[in-house]
């Protein structure tokens, strides 16, 4: 006996309409449910990692878990870069900050009232 996936019934693709969101069934474009969804649903613990694979050695301090969504985001990255001193990124919502930062961002979450972890590294 073949062990076959058995098939949802849910629509991928519309000639009529193109790509459906999997979750509302509409087109992409018209998509509402993306919208109402929070941006981070975690523990509510920032967590600071140090990494530097894939990097040619040089380290980076990662800031993730961070409860926030697009622009308020991308503020607070410009302004633990300012505090830093250091240049970094936003990517896929997780805040990069060049060297090992972690003390002093950690101070500077914990005053905007964040709980934050060291983690990895």
């Amino acid at each position: 006996m073949s062990k076959r996936k058995i098939s949802t019934g849910r629509l991928v693709y519309s000639t009529e309409a193109g790509r459906l969101c999997p979750q509302c069934q509409r087109p992409v474009a018209d998509c509402v449910c993306g919208k109402d969804r929070p941006a981070y649903s975690g523990d509510g613990i920032v967590r600071l990692h140090r990494e530097s694979k894939g990097r040619g050695g040089k380290t980076v301090t990662l800031v993730r878990g961070v409860p926030l969504a697009g622009q308020e985001l991308k503020a607070l990255a410009k302004a633990l870069k300012q505090k830093c001193g250091v240049g970094g990124a936003l990517k896929d919502d997780v805040i990069e900050i060049q060297g090992d930062q972690r003390d002093l961002i950690k101070i500077e979450l914990e005053k905007r009232g964040y709980t934050v972890k060291l983690a990895g590294g």
